[in-house]
């Protein structure tokens, strides 16, 4: 669980109830849903199995998304002049941990990480929220899903208040759109937490 220190000149999380933490070992580590991995300054994650998400907030306490990544990612602490930044595990996750001095073994995967940055800001300066919201599930689509008859089975737990914060709007207007969406046969929902995107090299 974490507590999050709200309000002008907050810089820090405080995690309590077993925090996931670990010392440095070239191994590789398993995280639950829901567990945040520890940020350690002189380290980097390569994600090897799993869907995690990094995040900050203002000092307000609204919560910002700054990305996805899932197998062959790159995240830390390392990437980020952030005060405030989390790596929370979307689903079950597998991940190494290695030290920067063994940084030159990631450089492709870093350049990706500078590459999907680049595409989401693209997709959260678009000034239409609904064109942002296919724009972010196109993108979702190429990244995470895979090929169904019916389209892209877009099968991550994410629900519509983080799809907000990741594009900066609100549940309210992400659930109606949601239901738009289908409504226009542009998606269908065959179960909670899954997406089907049909056309989505379309969008």
């Amino acid at each position: 669980m974490t507590i999050r220190r709200f309000g002008k000149g907050s810089e820090q999380s405080l995690v309590t109830q077993n925090p996931v933490s670990t010392r440095f070992k070239p191994s590789v580590h398993v995280f639950k849903r829901h567990d945040l991995i520890a940020l350690e300054p002189d380290k980097l994650w390569v994600v090897q199995q799993g869907v995690v998400k990094t995040l900050t907030w203002n000092d307000e306490g609204t919560v910002i998304t700054l990305g996805y990544w899932g197998a062959g990612d790159v995240v830390g602490k390392s990437l980020s002049n952030l005060q405030t930044y989390e790596i929370e595990c979307l689903t079950r996750v597998k991940a190494q941990c290695l030290s920067l001095s063994q940084s030159y073994r990631l450089s492709e995967a870093i350049v990706c990480h500078l590459r999907q940055t680049e595409e989401l800001l693209c997709i959260i300066r678009t000034p239409r929220v609904s064109q942002r919201l296919q724009q972010f599930l196109s993108w979702l689509a190429r990244k995470f899903g895979r090929p169904v008859c019916s389209g892209q089975l877009i099968d991550i737990p994410v629900t519509h208040q983080e799809l907000a914060e990741m594009i900066g709007t609100t549940r309210v207007t992400i659930t109606r759109l949601i239901k738009q969406f289908e409504e226009e046969g542009i998606i269908s929902r065959p179960r909670r937490y899954c997406i089907v995107l049909r056309n989505c090299s379309e969008i």
